[in-house]
């Protein structure tokens, strides 16, 4: 099959996926809420930098306790954003710019202020009560099942009502819907129906493991295996809307991860964050040796051709570091986090890059540099693009779900509204909006933007980096990266020096790339000089955090 007729099918495997939070990412009506129209009057701005799948976190009714993940109605939309209508306008302007909309599918639980669940606790045979998972007797200690653990002490909760307990394996607020009952997974379907009607080409499926595995719907009277509901979640995606995406949240270890995927058959989940590459990438920078990146690429499982691994920096919640040994999580929090207010739940990090990397524009690039360069698809997360800081005083994860900054004004030109009224105030200090936004870097050709901007269409023009086979090339020096991406004929090779020291590295080409009798050479995708090779060797002088991208070139140079 063609290239250009399987990068545009399987869309996924090299899109540029940016996450965005529309409560704090563009006010149009000046009430200090983020809103749909104002993030589809943005969209331009999206198409500009290079974005090709726009992921909606939570837009559905809720109390917001939980930033949206207590949900009160899978098929609603926050009349704090806007209306079915403003969603459908979006859907449309981005499919007009070539950009794919997916949303995340919250459905491991509700709101206690679902209807379902206000029903549930009316009564032990309310037809309701089934809609999530109760016992009678009283639980046993499960502190150490708990996700929010300085939130709660139990996945159980005693409803005083009715005299049981409902299981909530996040906040006590936020009841586990029970996916043993048909009628649940038949709601969940037709929500998931409703949106891919609407013009959703997919969704970020939320805490994937807690939807299926956990301990109430592993029992006897659950139908066959529980990855069978996912593989019929996907199988009715496919028949709904034969290009639509399931992009799961799986934070464990290799082989659980092929599991999700399908295993062979790759029916399951198409897309899945790589957790553990994303920590061992942490470590990496931390120790400044490129080494527990490399072994930690080197050990993904193999997956089905059209299933795809998501790679990312940051995300919109904690920094989880949940896979290193103790040993390393503190080499990490003592290069990122030193301040136990910087540390999340013992387990994580609640900043952003920039800050962690004390502002140094060259570090920073090599990080973003060497991200899309990894074999996957990249996804950012909202303000990455101009280096956003974080809120150090915001409670937990919300430190770093701030307004984005569109103009070094006040609130940033994210809202007209008084800045009091602002659904969470702007990140403050030297990350401020007077000091890092939009408006100034798009006038600036060296700003971080401009770089992105440049990254994201040489990313786009290598499918190698999406599609091909992925081998670390051999050198001399573990503070450096480099890897060779090769699909059908083509390679891209990717050096980054993780170092602040300049180092000259010789990188020996993979043997497939130096045969046939035509000189081979190396072409920089970022300056276009060639690099010529003396016995199937690049020396590369590399700065420090010096990055290159290279594809293999033959016949004369």
């Amino acid at each position: 099959m063609a290239r250009s007729v399987s990068t545009g099918d399987l869309w996924w495997k090299n899109a540029v996926i940016y996450c965005a939070d529309v409560e704090t990412y563009s006010d149009s009506d000046g009430d200090g809420v983020g809103d749909l129209v104002g993030l589809t009057q943005r969209i331009d701005y999206l198409a500009e930098l290079g974005v090709t799948c726009l992921w909606l976190m939570p837009f559905y009714p809720t109390p917001d306790r939980d930033d949206g993940y207590d949900v009160t109605d899978l098929f609603g939309v926050d009349s704090r954003l806007g209306t079915h209508g403003d969603l459908v306008e979006l859907l449309r302007a981005a499919d007009d710019r070539g950009i794919r909309v997916i949303a995340d599918l919250v459905v491991n639980h509700t709101s206690a202020e679902h209807p379902w669940f206000k029903e549930a606790r009316r009564s032990k045979d309310n037809p309701y009560r089934d809609y999530y998972v109760w016992r009678s007797d009283p639980p046993p200690d499960t502190s150490d099942s708990v996700v929010f653990p300085d939130k709660e002490d139990g996945i159980w909760t005693l409803d005083e009502r009715t005299g049981e307990w409902y299981l909530h394996h996040f906040y006590s607020h936020q009841p586990d819907l029970n996916f043993a009952n048909p009628i649940v997974r038949d709601h969940i379907a037709k929500s998931l129906g409703f949106w891919l009607q609407l013009g959703l080409a997919g969704f970020r499926v939320d805490a994937v493991p807690f939807l299926i595995a956990d301990v109430d719907t592993a029992g006897d009277d659950v139908p066959g295996d529980p990855h069978a509901y996912l593989k019929a979640l996907r199988s009715f995606l496919g028949r709904r809307r034969g290009d639509a995406i399931l992009l799961g949240e799986v934070n464990l270890p290799h082989k659980e991860q092929r599991a999700y995927f399908g295993g062979s058959d790759g029916d399951e989940l198409t897309m899945m964050f790589d957790f553990i590459s994303m920590q061992a990438l942490y470590l990496s920078f931390a120790r400044e040796d490129a080494r527990p990146l490399a072994k930690a690429l080197k050990a993904r499982p193999s997956i089905h051709p059209d299933c795809q691994w998501a790679t990312f920096v940051r995300n919109h919640d904690e920094l989880t570091l949940d896979k290193l040994s103790e040993e390393e999580r503190q080499e990490v929090f003592a290069a990122f986090g030193p301040d136990p207010s910087m540390q999340i739940f013992g387990r994580g990090l609640k900043r952003r890059l920039p800050p962690m990397m004390d502002g140094d524009p060259r570090r920073i690039r090599m990080a973003y540099s060497l991200l899309f360069s990894l074999p996957g698809t990249p996804t950012l997360y909202y303000g990455e693009e101009i280096g956003m800081g974080e809120d150090p005083e915001a409670e937990g994860r919300m430190a770093v779900r701030t307004p984005m900054q569109w103009e070094p004004t006040r609130n940033g030109g994210f809202s007209t509204a008084p800045t009091s009224r602002l659904v969470q105030r702007m990140v403050p200090d030297g990350y401020g909006p007077e000091h890092v936004n939009v408006a100034d870097q798009k006038r600036d050709p060296d700003s971080l933007w401009n770089f992105m901007r440049s990254l994201i269409q040489t990313y786009r023009e290598c499918p190698e980096l999406g599609w091909g086979d992925f081998a670390v090339l051999q050198q001399s020096h573990h503070e450096v990266m480099a890897h060779r991406c090769h699909w059908e004929g083509s390679s891209v090779i990717a050096v980054h020096n993780l170092s602040a020291e300049p180092v000259t590295t010789l990188i020996s080409l993979h043997p497939d790339d130096l045969e046939g009798e035509e000189p081979v050479w190396l072409e920089d995708l970022f300056d276009h000089r060639s690099v010529e090779l003396e016995g199937g060797e690049a020396k590369l002088p590399l700065e420090g955090y010096g990055h290159h991208w290279f594809r293999v070139r033959r016949g004369e140079a």
